[in-house]
C-alpha cells in the first residue's frame, strides 16, 4: 500500500502539537537581557531554571491565531501581493510578456535559468532577499511551464538562487550585519572570504538547476510535479494570450518602475514588509486602469488574486506556531544554553563545526536572521573565545546555519507562503531539493573548517 504523505497544513499542525508535548519534557529556564547598541541580547552568564510553563491544549489551539498576529505584516503583504497579480493577470501583460519571451529566446532558453538564478543569488548575497522572492513567483511559474519546464524549476530559481546567495551573503545587513555588530567586529569584515564562497555556492547551485532543467525539458515525466502541474487549473497560458500591444508595454514599464522602487527603497530608505506592501497595493490601483480595465474590474481582480492565494497567507501563520509554543513556555534559552555547554571543552576547529551544527539545528525553531543572531551569538561568541574560534569564524558559522535550510524547514513562513503559491507539497520539494542541500552543508562545514584553521579575522 502505498504510504500517504498528509497535507502541509496537517504537518505544521503536528510539529505544533510536539514542541507542544516537548515543553513537558525540557526544562523552562531563561537568560537575562541586555540592550547593547540600540539590541536586546541575551547576558551569557545570566542563565538561570524558572517555574515550568508547559505548553497545555489551548496553547496548541492559539499558536495558529498567535502566530497570524504576530507576523500579520508578512501574511498580509502576502495577500496584497496576490491582489497585486491578479490585477496585472487580468491586464494580460505576464501572458503577453512571456509569450514575447518566449519567442525571442528561440534555441537559447537554456540560458534563462543561470541568468535568473546569478540575479537572485546576488539579490540574497547583497540585500538579503527572502521574501521578496515571493512577487516573482507568479510570473516565473508562467515563464517556467511556457518554456517546457516545471513548477519546481520556478521555485527554485527564485526561492533556491536567493538563498544560496543569502546563505553565503558577504553584505547582508540582516545577518552579517547584525551579527557581526554583536560580537564587534567591523561592519562587513571578511568580505574577500564571504565572496569566494558566494561563488562557489551560487556555481553549485546553478549546475543544479540547468541540470535539472534539461532533464525536465527533455522528459517532462521524470519531473515530481508532473502529475500535479498537469492536473492544476491551467494559468492564462502565453500560448492564448493576446498579442503584446501598448497598454501591456506601458503596464510593464510600471512593473519595472516598481521593482526599481522596491530595491532603492530596500537599500537606501530600509524599507521593510509594511512600505513593500503599500508599493505593490499601489502598483495593482495604477495598473489596472492603465492595463484597460474599470475600477470597478481592478477591484475585483484584486480581490480575486487575494483568495487565490489564501492557502499561501495562511500556512505563514502555522508556521510561526511552532515558535509560538516554544517561547511562551519558555525552552528557547533553555536549548540555546544545552547546545552551548556542549561545545566545551572540544578543539577549535570540532567546536567551529559544533557551533555550525549548533546554528542549523537552532534555526528550526528560530527561522529568523536577527532573532537567531540575537539569542545565539552573545552565547555562542564567548564560549568560541575560551575554545579558540575566532569572531569571524563564529559569525560565519551563524550566517551559514542560519541560511542554509530557509528554503527547507517548514517552521520557515515566507518559504511555506511561496510553496502555497506554487502549489507545491512540502514534501515533493523536500525530496527534489534534498541532493543540493546535502552539498550546501558540506560546502558550508568545509567553509568553516578552513576559516577556523587561517583564523578568519581580523579577531
Amino acid at each position: 500500500m502505498k504510504l500517504r504523505v498528509p497535507h502541509t497544513y496537517v504537518l505544521l499542525i503536528g510539529l505544533i502539537a510536539l514542541a507542544a508535548a516537548s515543553t513537558w519534557i525540557i526544562p523552562a529556564g531563561s537568560y537575562g537581557r541586555v540592550v547593547e547598541q540600540g539590541r536586546e541580547v541575551v547576558d551569557p552568564l545570566s542563565y538561570h531554571p524558572i517555574e515550568a510553563r508547559p505548553a497545555g491544549f489551548g496553547e496548541i489551539i492559539l499558536a495558529f491565531p498567535r502566530g497570524l498576529l504576530e507576523i500579520a505584516e508578512i501574511v498580509f503583504y502576502i495577500f496584497i501581493i496576490g491582489g497585486a497579480f491578479g490585477v496585472l493577470n487580468r491586464t494580460g501583460v505576464i501572458q503577453s510578456g512571456v509569450r514575447a519571451l518566449v519567442r525571442r529566446l528561440g534555441g537559447r532558453k537554456a540560458l534563462i535559468v543561470p541568468l535568473l538564478t546569478v540575479v537572485f543569488a546576488v539579490g540574497g548575497g547583497t540585500i538579503g532577499i527572502a521574501e521578496e522572492t515571493l512577487v516573482f513567483l507568479p510570473a516565473l511559474l508562467l515563464l517556467a511551464r511556457s518554456l517546457g519546464y516545471d513548477s519546481l524549476l520556478a521555485g527554485g530559481i527564485a526561492l533556491v538562487g536567493a538563498n544560496a546567495g543569502f546563505a553565503a551573503a558577504f553584505m547582508n545587513p540582516f545577518t552579517v550585519g547584525v551579527a557581526q555588530g554583536i560580537v564587534g567586529l567591523p561592519l562587513f569584515s571578511g568580505m574577500g572570504f564571504r565572496i569566494a564562497l558566494w561563488v562557489v555556492m551560487t556555481s553549485v547551485t546553478v549546475v543544479f538547476l540547468a541540470r535539472y532543467a534539461r532533464r525536465v525539458a527533455a522528459k517532462p515525466e521524470t519531473s515530481r510535479m508532473f502529475e500535479l502541474d498537469r492536473a492544476r487549473e491551467p494559468l492564462a497560458g502565453a500560448d492564448r494570450a493576446e498579442p503584446f500591444a501598448g497598454k501591456h508595454l506601458a503596464v510593464l514599464g510600471l512593473v519595472l518602475a516598481a521593482l526599481v522602487l522596491l530595491v532603492v527603497g530596500a537599500i537606501r530608505w530600509h524599507w521593510g514588509i509594511l512600505e513593500l506592501s503599500g508599493l505593490f497595493f499601489g502598483l495593482a490601483l495604477a495598473a489596472g486602469p492603465l492595463g484597460g480595465l474599470s475600477l470597478d474590474d481592478t477591484v475585483k481582480s484584486f480581490i480575486g488574486g487575494a483568495a487565490d492565494i489564501t492557502y499561501a497567507a495562511l500556512i505563514v501563520g502555522l508556521a510561526r506556531g511552532t515558535l509560538v509554543v516554544l517561547r511562551d513556555a519558555q525552552v528557547l534559552d533553555t536549548i540555546t544554553h544545552a547546545m552551548a555547554q556542549a561545545l566545551r571543552g572540544w578543539s577549535s576547529t570540532l567546536s567551529a563545526l559544533g557551533i555550525y551544527l549548533a546554528q542549523n539545528l537552532l534555526h528550526f525553531i528560530v527561522p529568523s536572521g536577527s532573532g537567531q543572531a540575537a539569542v545565539s551569538m552573545p552565547v555562542l561568541a564567548p564560549l568560541g573565545d575560551l575554545v579558540g574560534v575566532t569572531r569571524q569564524t563564529n559569525v560565519l558559522a551563524y550566517q551559514l546555519g542560519n541560511g542554509l535550510t530557509n528554503v527547507f524547514i517548514p517552521t520557515q513562513g515566507y518559504f511555506m507562503a511561496a510553496l502555497g503559491i506554487l502549489r507545491i507539497p512540502w514534501t515533493i520539494w523536500v525530496r527534489w531539493l534534498l541532493p543540493l542541500l546535502g552539498i550546501w552543508l558540506a560546502i558550508g562545514a568545509a567553509a568553516v573548517v578552513l576559516a577556523s584553521l587561517i583564523r578568519l579575522g581580523p579577531f
